[in-house]
């Protein structure tokens, strides 16, 4: 079972690659890997889980974040707001295609890697679509919006060795951008 100490912090090397691709099928590690990732973020989601083995609450973890260098990620997002359910694992996901709009969270973002808060505003795309794989590589297509767009996008990146804070404005961290949404 993966805990806090099996995920590493900032400043780690292999927060700041980019990851290599899969090949199907996955092996047998690879696939463990991915049921781990999506078993911790149920867990520390669930109160008393999260409370026994002091886990810090999640709704996504990429490969990366547990020194894993593939292009692998795990989201569990019970409500994104627009009434969807997100419990899935997702192998060389892609994005291709987003809106122009922009979308940000009022409070920011936070990383299971990240052990500070950061304040500023993390500016992504409102909508993405998203192409990728399930552990038995069958393609996955999902059309996301608002709080599901954000959380795969910020996943997203831990997959090309970007951090959420790299989007923050450093001159204006807490103004909007023109025409963005906040979620």
């Amino acid at each position: 079972m993966l805990t806090m100490k099996d995920i590493i912090r900032d400043g780690h090397p292999t927060l700041r690659q980019k990851a290599e691709a899969l090949t199907f099928p996955l092996t047998d590690e690879e696939r463990q890997t991915l049921l781990d990732m999506q078993t911790f973020l149920r867990n520390s989601q669930d109160p008393e889980m999260a409370e026994k083995y002091k886990l810090r609450s999640g709704v996504g973890i990429a490969a990366p974040q547990i020194n894993v260098s593939k292009r692998m990620f795990a989201v569990y997002l019970p409500d994104d707001g627009n009434g969807n359910t997100y419990d899935l694992a997702i192998v060389n996901p892609k994005i291709v295609s987003h809106s122009v709009q922009d979308a940000y969270l009022p409070m920011g973002e936070g990383c299971l890697s990240v052990d500070e808060d950061v304040p500023g505003l993390v500016h992504r795309h409102h909508r993405v679509t998203i192409k990728g794989f399930d552990i038995d590589g069958n393609e996955i297509n999902l059309r996301l919006k608002g709080y599901a767009a954000i959380v795969f996008q910020h996943e997203l990146d831990h997959l090309n060795g970007v951090m959420f804070y790299d989007h923050i404005d450093k001159q204006n961290p807490l103004t909007p951008k023109d025409g963005a949404i906040e979620v």
